[in-house]
């Protein structure tokens, strides 16, 4: 078994995370030891609690023929060691040590990236300033990545859609366990001609934690975030906050002064973010 299958087999294990893989590596580069440790080792080397070690063991067994599985059901898995994997994303700070996709693989290396990102209740003025700046980006062969929520992210999947152009939506969850609900035939037709993206394994649920760490894929993917209204604390800043740490561009779209979803851009724009009226502000920056 190659280094690359058995960081899949230990990444679909319960209780394995981002830090606790990287302790793997830094244990073993090859991985071949840490599938064979015993749950006491595994207590003593990594921390990992007792139920977590129990599990982790049970899980290996489970996950033994699990590269073949994934082949099976037609969920392709990319490993930062593959060469499809986003050179943009590799470059942050804590990229995802495996993708989950379905649909069309090449889009992860496309060049010409935006993501879009925004509050779950736009208003009519945020989503005619959302098809001005992003259509024409469309219709100049940009992907638009998002993390297909109701409001700004799902308007911006489905321009693309509309528009004879090509989308990305990153999940804060396993393909069983699509979110929001409402979402799900969305999510079924990103999956067939586009692209459909989770750093979670299959089976795992929603947690409110797994959304911020599904934002830092969407800003990691693009070398520009284009944010079109937020509140003053939402989860669109936190983004935007991630995209800065990556040394990205940000995009922010002003609004009225009346309009509390507004609060977060114009915030955004008085720290350097770009202000934002048309495409030719995004085409100039990136």
């Amino acid at each position: 078994m190659s280094t690359r299958n058995r960081l899949i087999q230990i990444h679909g294990c319960r209780g394995v995370n981002w830090i606790l893989l990287k302790k793997f590596f830094e244990y073993d580069p090859s991985l071949k030891s840490v599938l064979l440790l015993s749950k006491e080792e595994l207590r003593q080397k990594f921390g990992m609690i007792p139920e977590q070690a129990v599990y982790f063991r049970q899980d290996l067994q489970k996950m033994n023929n699990i590269v073949n599985f994934y082949r099976e059901i037609d969920i392709q898995v990319i490993t930062i060691f593959d060469s499809i994997y986003p050179q943009l994303l590799k470059e942050i700070y804590d990229p995802p040590w495996v993708l989950y996709c379905k649909g069309n693989l090449p889009l992860l290396t496309q060049e010409r990236k935006i993501s879009v990102i925004g509050t779950r209740d736009p208003s009519r003025n945020g989503l005619f300033s959302l098809e001005k700046i992003v259509l024409p980006l469309i219709q100049a062969n940009w992907v638009v990545v998002s993390g297909l929520a109701v409001g700004i992210d799902g308007r911006a999947h489905t321009l693309a859609l509309e528009n004879d152009g090509k989308t990305i939506a990153v999940l804060g969850s396993g393909f069983n366990y699509i979110y929001p609900y409402c979402h799900q035939k969305l999510a079924s037709i990103i999956s067939k001609n586009h692209l459909l993206i989770s750093e979670f394994p299959p089976n795992s649920k929603p947690h409110k934690w797994n959304f911020p760490m599904r934002n830092r894929i969407i800003s990691g993917l693009s070398k520009g975030t284009l944010i079109v209204e937020a509140r003053a604390r939402s989860g669109s800043l936190i983004t935007a906050d991630l995209a800065l740490q990556q040394g990205r561009e940000i995009f922010a779209v002003p609004g009225s002064i009346l309009d509390d979803r507004s609060e977060g851009t114009h915030w955004l724009i008085q720290q350097g973010a770009k202000l934002t009226k048309c495409s030719n502000d995004v085409l100039n920056e990136i």
